[in-house]
């Protein structure tokens, strides 16, 4: 049969910057989100990493996983000293460096809101990115505000799980008035591509809320890892959107969510849950995917 063979259309960058080699755990989303956010970037770029699973992926000095200029910093200083750098380029005449902070949820939602807050507030010229594994898990799996209501973590064991809410560190940054807010997943990775390319473009303060499942602190199958990220995504536990100036738009919308104890039911971190906790987190699910909603609605591009 002579049918004309389609042509493939490659929307992400060929050339691996991150290289092999690195210190992550099987499956870890943290190391699949930098590969792609590498690939978005180019080279052109000085990374910066506080105290979080990433200052041990990349490897002892002097070998580097991400193979680009980086600075190790302290637990909650990661906005700050991307302030610091992009200034100081800046001084210097370099306008085409882009500048990137690249933090743990623990370094993000916790202990380095005040700089990020600093850096939003003054817009410095940077990429802050949190990729969100929802608990600090380099130094031993313990609880952080972007940990689930519902969740097993080392602090808050099975018959204390932990209680309450997720923080919503995007409407917070979205308050400050930044030019760019996305989130990303890394199941999406030609969306994150696109993204974090937008994101180098725009002056200003920009925020990257990336998904990252890690396997060792949600007690899952390593190779489930992209699934778990795809399903948060389609149950509504995690949806993918961007605020550009105020004005929100849906990347992905689900025609209809799935049940989130398809989601729930893979991590071991929530095997203790009872009808009751999964219809719960069933109910806050919904309302947050409404709220949403509501705002692509009311201030959607």
């Amino acid at each position: 049969m002579n049918q004309e063979k389609k042509k493939l259309t490659i929307t992400i960058p060929e050339e691996e910057i991150m290289q092999a080699g690195h210190l992550a755990c099987q499956g870890c989303g943290a190391a699949i989100a930098m590969r792609y956010a590498l690939k978005a970037l180019g080279k052109d770029i000085i990374l910066d990493f506080p105290a979080c699973c990433w200052s041990v992926i990349d490897g002892p000095f002097p070998y580097s996983a991400t193979q680009v200029p980086l600075f190790h910093t302290a637990f909650e200083t990661a906005a700050a000293v991307a302030s610091g750098i992009t200034n100081g380029i800046q001084a210097i005449g370099n306008d085409h460096t882009t500048v990137m902070a690249w933090a743990g949820d623990g370094g993000t939602f916790d202990i380095g809101i005040q700089a990020l807050s600093g850096a939003a507030e003054r817009n410095d010229n940077l990429i802050y990115t949190v990729y969100d594994n929802e608990a600090y898990m380099n130094t031993g799996i313990q609880r952080s505000s972007a940990t689930p209501h519902g969740a097993w973590t080392t602090t808050t064991p099975v018959k204390h799980f932990k209680k309450g809410e997720k923080k919503d560190i995007d409407s917070i940054l979205v308050a400050h008035g930044i030019p760019y807010l996305a989130t990303t997943s890394i199941a999406y990775a030609e969306d994150m591509v696109k993204k974090y390319k937008r994101a180098k473009e725009i002056r200003g303060t920009k925020f990257m809320h990336v998904f990252a499942p890690c396997p060792t602190g949600w007690k899952s199958d390593p190779a489930m890892t992209v699934k778990l990220a795809k399903l948060a995504v389609e149950t509504g536990v995690f949806p993918l959107y961007e605020v550009v100036n105020g004005k929100y738009k849906l990347s992905i919308k689900p025609k209809e969510l799935k049940p989130v104890e398809e989601y729930l039911k893979l991590q071991g971190r929530f095997k203790h849950l009872q009808k009751d906790d999964i219809d719960y987190i069933q109910k806050k699910v919904i309302e947050k995917w409404e709220i949403l909603l509501k705002k692509v609605e009311m201030f959607g591009e």
